[in-house]
């Protein structure tokens, strides 16, 4: 995979927590940090995504006739 070097910007006290990250042996180097959280802000909008579109899907299919009691059993039969 292709890298790309960037220039960012940092405060004193992101730069600071950014070194601790990598004192603490966390990471190797502060590249590997920021990619890390990166990835982790990619697998968060992931989860967000499918959320949202869950919901949606939920609003589409109009108001059940089930009562709540019904739902949560299907539910929790659904995570067995």
């Amino acid at each position: 995979m292709a890298t790309i070097r960037k220039s960012i910007t940092f405060t004193t006290q992101q730069e600071d927590w950014i070194k601790l990250q990598v004192e603490k042996g966390l990471y190797t180097n502060e590249s590997e940090y920021i990619r890390d959280l990166i990835r982790r802000d990619q697998k968060n909008y992931d989860k967000y995504a499918k959320l949202k579109m869950a919901i949606n899907e939920g609003f589409q299919s109009g108001i059940s006739d089930n009562s709540i009691l019904d739902i949560m059993e299907e539910v929790n039969q659904n995570l067995s």
